[in-house]
């Protein structure tokens, strides 16, 4: 006899944001070691069984979870009509501040606690970014900054310069788990002085390595 075909699930989409936003929170609190399945779906309001199904395991759920962390810092979409904006190119790296500043101080994004806590260890999972969206996120940046400098691309004092600049956002997101007083001083400072102060001192430091 043949078997009719299960009916689609209406709300299987739905249902697996939900358990994405529920394991991005717990994963930000407890991380991934001690974030359990049933924590998760409970949270969700889901069935254990709808974990496997979305994601094939709590690893592959903590896999997605850090895709979705990285994006919504700042997602390719994002830079690639940042740099088709009629923006000077000093402009562009001010946006492109400001959007690291607002992702990693969100009051109630877990996406930075998330990503902090990989950056502060780093686990085996970090392998499942997509190294070909990184690339081409950085060689926006890469361009933008070129452009500010007149370095040229291919030579490695642009990628210097990029690390100078990206290296006090990346502090941010290490100031989420508080281990210093320092970054969490900071991340309760005004968005806007943060962000237009960390421009200027990007903007020096690019202007002295001007060619």
């Amino acid at each position: 006899m043949t078997r009719e075909p299960r009916p689609t699930r209406i709300d299987g989409e739905a249902t697996r944001k939900r358990i994405l936003e529920a394991a991005g929170r717990l994963f930000a609190e407890t991380g991934f070691a001690e974030t359990t399945n049933k924590a998760i779906a409970a949270q969700a309001g889901a069935d254990l069984a709808s974990i496997n199904y979305h994601f094939g395991s709590r690893a592959g759920l903590y896999r997605a979870v850090l895709i979705e962390a990285h994006r919504r810092i700042i997602s390719l979409d994002d830079l690639e009509r940042l740099l088709a904006a009629n923006l000077t190119a000093s402009g562009k790296l001010k946006r492109l501040i400001a959007r690291f500043v607002m992702g990693a101080t969100a009051k109630r994004g877990w996406y930075a606690k998330v990503l902090s806590r990989e950056i502060l260890s780093p686990s085996s999972h970090l392998s499942a970014l997509s190294m070909p969206e990184i690339v081409a996120k950085m060689e926006i940046a890469l361009a933008i900054l070129s452009e500010i400098t007149a370095i040229p691309r291919d030579d490695p004092a642009l990628m210097r310069c990029l690390m100078s600049v990206l290296a006090p956002c990346a502090m941010l997101l290490v100031g989420q788990q508080n281990i210093s007083p320092l970054p969490g001083a900071v991340l309760q400072m005004p968005r806007r002085v943060l962000i237009d102060h960390l421009h200027r001192f990007a903007m020096g430091g690019l202007e002295a390595m001007r060619r």
